[in-house]
């Protein structure tokens, strides 16, 4: 888990791959990353319609390049609750503090389980990590 955090670290931006309502995909740019009590987490705005559609379908894709290699991950994203949770995503990332707060009703936690994670290159072998 260390080494996917560090991938979408060093990368800043990665894709978050949903399925909306009809669906169908839909793909945005993400940047935050955490993790949070031994879990994988990202954060977006409840109000988002990434949040409905990760309630809705809990299976979502992430895609990252850093330049040299490439991240592909799946996994199941589950809401987490704990308003600590919210606290050290937004001490990672003070930039989000104007738009977000922990414990306003927006500011929304999932963590990844259920994860598949591959970091290819066309040099090396895939490494793949599961948790």
């Amino acid at each position: 888990m260390n080494e996917v955090y560090e991938f979408l670290k060093k990368c800043g931006t990665y894709y978050l791959a949903t399925i909306d309502a009809q669906g169908k995909p839909s793909i945005r740019p993400f940047g935050t990353v955490d993790i949070f009590d031994g879990q994988l987490t990202i954060q977006t705005g409840k109000i988002k319609e990434v949040s409905k559609q990760i309630h809705n379908n809990p299976n979502v894709s992430i895609c990252a390049f850093d330049g040299k290699e490439w991240l592909r991950l799946n996994a199941t994203a589950i809401e987490e609750e704990r308003i600590e949770a919210a606290e050290h995503m937004l001490d990672e990332y003070p930039s989000l503090q104007g738009m977000y707060k922990a414990g306003d009703g927006n500011t929304e936690i999932f963590k990844l389980t259920n994860v598949k994670a591959t970091i290819s290159s066309f040099v090396a072998a895939p490494k793949t990590y599961e948790w």
